[in-house]
């Protein structure tokens, strides 16, 4: 469907450097357009590469571990049935805490499958209240902002940080109340 909606706008777009008489101002356009939507993917993918070698790092030396017996006390009062999933629950929160939404992907698809495994693939409390935290997820470090403003010429990319800590840690908030009120209206 996008494609479709993304087709339309180029056609429009030339459409109208047609009507216009600018055709030249639209090649030169999308071959700037081109040049820089690869310069933000670099710069994205230096950013990504960074973190997720750290988290990797993080689990060969064993510190993903010691991150889920730390995280088992809150995690447990949030999800008192997580068992096995909480190694991949606090490395998808970990990551997620970093700002980094695509290394979070595959521990939160790892947490879902052993989430859905102890429920017999029945939304349980657990499931409810990881989307939950995972969609509204507390980021103290939002890189791939950071990364994006550094590569546009920003002129203090890391002034988003404290205003994403604290509207993200109010989103948390309230998707765990919403989620413990409807845990409490579904009984």
């Amino acid at each position: 469907m996008m494609g479709w909606v993304f087709s339309l706008f180029m056609i429009a777009g030339f459409a109208a450097c047609l009507i216009r008489g600018e055709p030249t101002e639209a090649l030169r356009l999308i071959s700037e357009g081109a040049d820089s939507s690869v310069r933000l993917c670099l710069s994205l993918a230096g950013s990504y590469l960074l973190w997720t070698g750290l988290l990797n790092i993080a689990a060969e030396a064993g510190l993903v571990e010691k991150l889920a017996r730390l995280m088992r006390r809150p995690l447990g009062r949030l999800m008192p049935d997580i068992g096995d999933a909480a190694a991949p629950v606090s490395l998808n929160l970990a990551a997620n805490f970093l700002g980094l939404g695509n290394a979070a992907t595959p521990f939160g698809l790892k947490s879902m499958e052993k989430l859905a495994a102890r429920s017999n693939g029945i939304a349980s409390r657990e499931i409810c209240m990881f989307l939950a935290l995972n969609s509204s997820a507390v980021e103290l470090l939002p890189t791939s902002v950071i990364a994006v403003r550094t590569a546009c010429g920003s002129a203090d990319p890391f002034s988003v940080v404290v205003p994403t800590f604290l509207s993200s840690v109010c989103a948390a908030i309230t998707a765990v109340l919403c989620c413990k009120f409807f845990e409490g209206v579904s009984r």
